[in-house]
């Protein structure tokens, strides 16, 4: 099936069947595909945590707006981003990059100097948007994975970010938590909104031309 053809056939799951697991070869697959999102200045300024324990994923879930649905799916898989940009992380990046292509260290040292100058003076929280958009690429990605591998997924928002961040203990590894994506398979009784028409914007109301 092409691309189009898979996310056509996806829709944000509203109930799984928590007896059903998606293999770890499959959740790797969908890890990868976010791991080689393409992000601003090659930072990737995120990480990506696969959530399977029933334990952790029943505490996340006295955080989320449809608890059933997080404790009942396969995996929980979160998008969290850094708090903030640092010399640092910036160092870290292009010095792994420098060295991976065999390149002298310091190589791109007047572009992070310049990413340096107008990430570093900024408020957190100006950072923190900026990160955090930068999650929703890879978040697509792994949903066009999934859909794929015809794993079912939802896309999530509704939580209780400050929640999450705590029960994994985000803040200490500089983390803030932007989303979340329900990874498993539906149930089909319950999960409603399967059985009906898929909807979608109409091109001409959604394309602009020029």
């Amino acid at each position: 099936m092409s691309l189009i053809d898979n996310l056509n056939w996806r829709h944000a799951v509203k109930a799984y069947d928590p007896s059903k697991k998606v293999s770890e070869e499959h959740i790797a697959q969908i890890v990868e595909a976010a791991r080689l999102a393409p992000t601003s200045s090659g930072l990737q300024p995120f990480k990506v945590i696969v959530v399977r324990d029933a334990e952790i994923k029943e505490k996340l879930s006295k955080g989320a707006l449809n608890p059933e649905c997080m404790r009942d799916a396969s995996h929980v898989i979160i998008f969290a981003a850094w708090d903030r940009y640092t010399e640092e992380r910036i160092d870290k990046v292009y010095d792994f990059t420098t060295e991976e292509r065999g390149l002298p260290k310091g190589r791109f040292v007047s572009y992070t100097d310049k990413l340096k100058s107008i990430y570093l003076p900024q408020p957190a929280e100006l950072n923190f948007a900026h990160t955090a958009r930068q999650t929703y690429i890879a978040l697509g990605l792994a949903l066009a994975q999934a859909a794929e591998l015809k794993i079912d997924t939802t896309p999530v928002e509704g939580f209780n970010n400050e929640w999450v961040d705590e029960v994994l203990d985000l803040k200490k590894h500089g983390l803030k938590s932007v989303s979340l994506m329900y990874v498993g398979y539906a149930d089909q009784e319950k999960d409603w909104v399967g059985s009906m028409k898929k909807v979608r914007i109409p091109k001409e109301e959604f394309v602009m031309e020029f």
